[in-house]
């Protein structure tokens, strides 16, 4: 998970964090197989509360299980059997697949609104999550990587340059004067050479060269 910082500055709430990748699932629980060697004596079943007396168990959620009292709470499949771990909600435990099915979305991206699917990578700021081909300025579409600082401005994402860019303009919003402030000082950094005033100005209208009635210098002999 990432840690943001909270602005103090004008034009609502503002945050800045740094990329992190986050996942949007739920950690699973690992199953693992075991020996039934236990010195002191045969260990109790968490599901049928009975002693294990076989030679091998389930040993998940630090419990230990009868290989066949380990199942889904919805389709009774053997957890041991169906891969190496298993899944927990609403005090259910249930395989991949119908966790999927019971509860397979993790909410909607906030960039493209489309729905996010449980155990996909995500990336979150704040209380948004998105894709993390959708994480990207919301301005300029520039794309973040871990570690890049971002912004989250009235509920979209920007780069830095972006949010200060945004951050100005507020500003002259607020400050008109600033712009023209501004504008004064572009105008003389460009430093553009005026063409002097001529003395040979003419009032008919003509660019006094190449026209008929420009006068044409002739070198001495």
């Amino acid at each position: 998970m990432h840690s943001t910082d909270n602005g103090n500055e004008s034009g609502g709430d503002q945050t800045s964090s740094r990329t992190a990748v986050a996942v949007a699932g739920p950690t699973p629980v690992a199953v693992s197989t075991a020996a039934n060697n236990n010195s002191s004596g045969p260990r109790e079943c968490a599901g049928c509360g009975k002693r294990i007396t076989e030679r091998f168990l389930l040993k998940a959620l630090d419990l230990f299980w009868h290989e066949d009292c380990l199942k889904c709470g919805c389709c009774d499949c053997r957890l041991g059997e169906v891969g190496s771990t298993l899944y927990t909600k609403a005090n259910l435990i249930l395989c991949k697949r119908d966790y999927l099915r019971l509860f397979g979305t993790t909410g909607y991206c906030a960039a493209c609104n489309k729905v996010i699917p449980a155990f996909e990578m995500v990336m979150r700021a704040k209380s948004n999550v998105y894709h993390l081909e959708c994480f990207a300025c919301q301005q300029c579409n520039h794309r973040f990587c871990v570690g890049d600082r971002f912004y989250l401005c009235d509920n979209k994402i920007l780069c830095e340059y972006d949010y200060e860019e945004r951050l100005v303009f507020a500003n002259m919003a607020y400050n008109p004067s600033s712009l023209a402030h501004i504008r004064s000082e572009k105008n003389s950094a460009l430093g553009v050479p005026q063409r002097p005033p001529s003395n040979n100005h003419r009032d008919d209208g003509s660019s006094g060269y190449g026209s008929p009635d420009s006068e044409t210098f002739d070198p001495p002999q």
